[in-house]
């Protein structure tokens, strides 16, 4: 692999801010507590490529300028609120910054006209990739920042781009009036496709933390797993939970009775693989679209409703009964909240007829997340525990979808009475869990670069799933396997994968 390949590959593989300068990304040592991402002209274009912010902020600056030096402080101030896990309002702005002193830089700070330090510009993360910039450029959506030269003066000028009010004080879980209105607007849910993989690897992270994998729960983990290969709207998801399907046996043998000695030596082995099922960035610590404004609120379970949403929306009608058993068993076998698990389980019993199509499973799941929020509506209420920027509420408002509503009416003390019309409801829970979430996943070349990887190095085929990420065969035998009865099936698959696998180790051991 050639060595700017390799480099792409660590980048793509380690994540932000510190585990970037452990790989000596930034030219000069950074001071440890440093919240702006220090990138050079090896790492200026993937990393900003692959950016989720909305945009960025890079300062072009020189490590000898006294006036580059005192301004740092401030810089930092602003890049606190953005970056990191404790950001007060993260997944907005990227804050970078590049060395024009380090030869490395010289080309690179020359693409963006630099012509005195420290130098700020602002724009979409990927409008700064493999393209020049200068100050004549009218329709360039890249702009200079020429009113920044204290932390006060810098959040001004970005909150004035943002329409926001961000002050400097702002803390994790204290900007109640801050957050960005995802109620009504429907472009907000693109955001939640992070929120999808964070809720992803947190569920596996308390099932592996919790040692839930037992004999009788197994199976019930892998027909799920065989969902998020075939339809989970992320494609670094759908690809871990392949892999982690291929090497399902090697960690969880289908004798599990283990002695505890033996079940935490297993649980080690995992964990010295550093299997991560959304990619190694993930879970990334914060929540973006189901954030919260208590650190109690939100976020996991918000999380979760949203990938089961998206599943539904993606399968297809042969399919609709098995998904449906499978969150079922999911969510009975392996979410933590004992309370919750019951009633959710409660309303999967209370089905007599099985499903025919991915439009009744949808508008089922719909529902039951509804009657899920009317009780929870009364009970934090009547507690006190609700989140007061995100009350639980019937789903979707008028806001989002009018044409949903024939007609609402509430009581006084009562939740609001809709008369759906179901024949509008579904057509609107396909186009924002499904359209739009996997829409908003544009996978870049460092992803494209991991992916092909991770998986190529232990399968020697390449497939494409329902969504044309790029999958080993036993993936895409996934999808199959996710769209027929499962058991005899799953196991043969799992099988025939493991063969497939140590037969490539052979085979790239002879070759050595």
């Amino acid at each position: 692999m050639a060595l700017g390949a390799v480099l792409l590959l660590l980048l793509a593989l380690a994540g932000r801010g510190d585990a970037l300068r452990s790989l000596g990304v930034g030219d000069g040592a950074a001071a440890q507590g440093d919240y702006a991402v220090d990138l050079n002209a090896t790492s200026f274009d993937a990393f900003l490529t692959a950016s989720r912010e909305q945009f960025a902020v890079v300062e072009f600056f020189a490590h000898w300028c006294p006036a580059c030096r005192n301004y740092k402080p401030h810089y930092e101030k602003v890049a606190k609120l953005f970056n990191g896990p404790d950001a007060a309002h993260p997944g907005r702005v990227l804050m970078a910054r590049v060395d024009c002193a380090s030869k490395v830089n010289v080309d690179l700070c020359s693409r963006f006209s630099v012509d005195h330090y420290p130098f700020l510009l602002w724009g979409p993360p990927p409008k700064f990739a493999n393209t020049k910039w200068d100050r004549k450029q009218e329709k360039s959506e890249i702009k200079l920042i020429d009113d920044g030269r204290t932390a006060e003066r810098l959040l001004k000028w970005i909150n004035k781009q943002l329409e926001s009010s961000f002050t400097l004080d702002d803390k994790k879980y204290e900007n109640e009036n801050m957050l960005p209105n995802n109620v009504s607007d429907p472009k907000q849910v693109v955001q939640a496709i992070y929120d999808v993989e964070e809720a992803t690897a947190h569920a596996l992270q308390i099932i592996l933390e919790h040692k839930m994998i037992k004999p009788d729960t197994r199976d019930s983990l892998i027909r799920f797993l065989q969902i998020l290969v075939a339809h989970h709207p992320s494609k670094r998801c759908r690809r871990g939970s392949a892999e982690l399907l291929i090497n399902f046996d090697d960690h969880w043998p289908s004798n599990l009775s283990l002695s505890s000695q033996d079940s935490s030596k297993l649980l080690e082995s995992v964990a010295a693989d550093n299997h991560k099922i959304c990619g190694k960035e993930v879970p990334r610590g914060y929540w973006m679209f189901c954030r919260g404004s208590k650190s109690e609120t939100r976020g996991f379970s918000c999380g979760l409703w949203v990938l089961l949403h998206s599943l539904t929306v993606q399968i297809g009608d042969g399919e609709s009964q098995s998904t449906f058993t499978s969150i079922c068993d999911f969510i009975h076998n392996f979410f933590i909240c004992e309370e919750c698990r019951k009633h959710f389980y409660d309303m999967c019993s209370s089905v007599s007829v099985p499903f025919k199509s991915a439009r009744d499973l949808s508008l089922w799941l719909w529902s039951t997340h509804n009657k899920v929020n009317e009780r929870l509506m009364k009970e934090e209420k009547d507690m006190g525990t609700g989140d007061p920027s995100f009350p639980k509420a019937i789903w979707p408002p008028k806001a989002l979808c009018s044409s949903c509503y024939r007609s609402s009416s509430r009581t006084s003390d009562g939740p609001l009475q809709v008369d759906w019309n179901e024949d509008e409801v579904f057509p609107f829970l396909v186009n924002y869990y499904g359209k739009t979430l996997v829409s908003s996943y544009k996978e870049t070349y460092i992803e494209s670069l991991q992916g092909k990887t991770q998986v190529g190095a232990a399968l020697s085929d390449d497939a494409s799933s329902s969504h044309a990420a790029r999958v080993p065969i036993g993936a895409a035998l996934g999808v199959a396997v996710a769209s027929c009865t499962f058991g005899a099936l799953a196991c043969f698959w799992r099988t025939q994968q493991k063969n497939r696998k140590y037969s490539y180790r052979l085979h790239s051991l002879k070759k050595i």
